[in-house]
């Protein structure tokens, strides 16, 4: 993917996680670290999921550091029923 920070093999900096992501449209690939709610499954964050609140269950990759210096989550994929 284009523009993703890979995560460090040699570290748990960063790593692929199942989150809750708040964002009001689903065309970004990339969110602020305060956008995203870590779970501990997919079946939790599909049952936290909220659409109608802009709340979408996903699988994510981060957290890593922007260029602005953000910390930062990448979209790996949208979670669906």
């Amino acid at each position: 993917m284009r523009g993703l920070v890979p995560p460090d093999p040699e570290g748990n900096a960063s790593g692929i996680e199942y989150a809750v992501v708040y964002v009001p449209s689903r065309s970004r690939n990339r969110f602020p670290a305060g956008c995203v709610e870590i779970k501990a499954c997919a079946a939790e964050a599909m049952d936290d999921a909220s659409p109608e609140n802009n709340k979408y269950a996903a699988r994510v990759s981060g957290p890593s550091k922007s260029s602005e210096g953000q910390y930062i989550f990448y979209l790996l994929e949208w979670l669906t029923e």
